[in-house]
């Protein structure tokens, strides 16, 4: 891989993979909504993008050496908007207007983020008598994107490679997700109340996950789905006992006061054996190490 276009370049993950690409040598072209480039380094070429106008792209980008087209680009991943309805569905179009654009500029290859709420949203749904929370809504976007994608992507002739990331975290995160949200509340002094925590969960720390979707861009196989994660996936519980341990061992954490009213996974959806197997990526941080990292640069904020 020699240049790279990423859209959501600003973002969490996508600055993070821009700093990966360019550390290695590799020419980016980084999109985002204009004014959104003060995550992006000094060197790299930006281009002011909204989604919905994503099917202009090739009239916009007249590069046509571009190998990877990296798709983080989502509007609402975090907070309410997760139920936005209409929102997640115009993400879905606006991510195969993406893929149809890669094809148009001559990208050999289209790699776009997806998630471990794939497989959690399928269960969810099709399990007798649950009750999906708002947060599959999102969910469901990312499954529709993906599966149409896959459609797509076989009939124009581009090669689709579908990152499933489980739960990103680290510096730079803004977002009001799990581990970010409980250091705030261990450096506040707020009460650390959870669900039991015997849901199974996978972490990992932002660094690994830009290197996952370097090496995946670069060695991952057309129409194949690869997991980004720890390798060390286990009850939510031990997580936050490590959480506990490595950054407030004299704060009270309290389990079973937050309902949980999603479902439990099996371990054997977050074996990352294939993704390691087929990209040569394997996770590096540990989550001790890792929130260590995220609290110190909180901190700094």
């Amino acid at each position: 891989m020699k240049k790279a276009l990423v859209t959501g370049a600003n973002g969490f993950v996508g600055s993070a993979l821009v700093r990966e690409l360019v550390n290695n040598g590799i020419e980016v072209i980084a999109l985002d909504r204009d004014g959104c480039n003060n995550n992006i380094p000094d060197g790299v070429t930006f281009v002011p993008h909204e989604l919905a106008e994503s099917a202009r792209l090739p009239e916009l980008i007249t590069d046509r050496d571009i190998d990877v087209f990296y798709h983080f680009a989502w509007t609402g991943s975090a907070g309410a908007a997760r139920a936005d309805t209409a929102l997640q569905l115009n993400n879905v179009q606006w991510t195969v207007d993406c893929l149809r654009a890669a094809k148009d500029m001559n990208c050999a290859r289209f790699v776009c983020a997806g998630s471990i709420m794939e497989h959690e949203t399928i269960s969810a749904a099709y399990t007798q008598g649950n009750k999906p929370g708002l947060g599959y809504i999102y969910g469901s976007g990312k499954l529709v994107a993906h599966t149409m994608c896959a459609s797509v992507a076989a009939d124009i002739g581009i090669d689709l490679v579908w990152a499933k990331i489980t739960n990103a975290y680290g510096a730079g995160e803004l977002s009001p997700r799990f581990v970010n949200t409980t250091i705030r509340k261990i450096i506040n002094n707020e009460p650390l109340q959870f669900t039991s925590g015997t849901q199974n969960y996978d972490f990992v720390y932002i660094d690994d996950v830009a290197r996952a979707f370097r090496l995946i861009g670069e060695n991952g196989k057309p129409f194949c789905h690869y997991l980004i994660g720890s390798s060390n996936a286990k009850p939510l519980r031990e997580f936050i006992l490590e959480m506990k341990e490595a950054l407030a061992p004299d704060k009270n954490f309290i389990f079973g006061d937050v309902p949980f009213t999603g479902v439990n996974m099996p371990l054997e959806d977050f074996d990352c054996s294939i993704t390691e197997k087929d990209t040569g990526f394997k996770a590096e941080i540990s989550f001790s190490e890792g929130v260590r990292r995220t609290m110190e640069w909180i901190k700094q904020l």
